[in-house]
């Protein structure tokens, strides 16, 4: 049995197989692993390459097709996470708020999630998971990619993911390839993010 997932290291990872074991039995081997091994794992597969992760959040690693080599710490949204739903959130409520160009699109958001910027204020600083909570507005911002000023915001998300996630491994011959709700909802904005820094999707 193999098991990957978010924060699956060290003391978790551990804690983790007892359960597994515990459901499988002691005599079943059971693997756990990190997200990003078994997301280069499905990507790669036994060959070398850049695999990442763009959901909630964001990260990368340099697989040699047995296990990572390198990884460009995700560090999390507040400090990081470029390319993530969280940090698309972030983005977004930040130009909804300061580009009058938006207020229109501000009054329609106001509406449809039954807030004020008050109540994003709320949500951010006041309550649990916020993280989770921005990468929640990504069907928004998908909803409106027609506007010019909101698919900037994609591209320039993805393009900061690459710029500090994926050029700083100096691997421009492999492949680099993605798992994970952002890079499925914006695939054509990261095929030309893609491209644009001269790499293989």
């Amino acid at each position: 049995v193999e098991f990957y997932g978010s924060g699956c290291m060290s003391h978790p990872a551990a804690k983790m197989k007892r359960c597994l074991h515990r459901v499988f039995g002691e005599t079943v081997d059971v693997v756990v692993g990190s997200d990003i091994i078994g997301a280069a794992k499905a990507v790669c597969g036994d060959s070398e390459g850049i695999a990442c992760i763009l959901g909630t959040g964001a990260n990368s690693c340099l697989w040699n097709g047995e296990e990572i080599i390198s990884q460009t710490p995700a560090l999390g949204y507040v400090l990081g996470d470029e390319g993530s739903g969280a940090v698309l959130g972030k983005l977004f409520i930040n130009a909804l708020y300061k580009n009058p160009l938006l207020k229109e699109l501000r009054l329609e958001f106001e509406r449809e999630y039954g807030l004020d910027m008050m109540g994003v204020i709320e949500n951010v600083y006041r309550r649990p998971l916020p993280n989770r909570w921005l990468a929640s507005l990504s069907p928004f911002v998908y909803k409106h990619l027609n506007n010019s000023l909101m698919e900037n915001l994609v591209t320039e998300n993805l393009s900061a993911f690459f710029e500090k996630n994926i050029l700083p491994y100096g691997r421009p011959d492999l492949p680099v390839s993605f798992v994970g709700s952002i890079a499925f909802y914006y695939e054509p904005q990261l095929r030309r993010v893609t491209e644009k820094y001269g790499m293989k999707i």
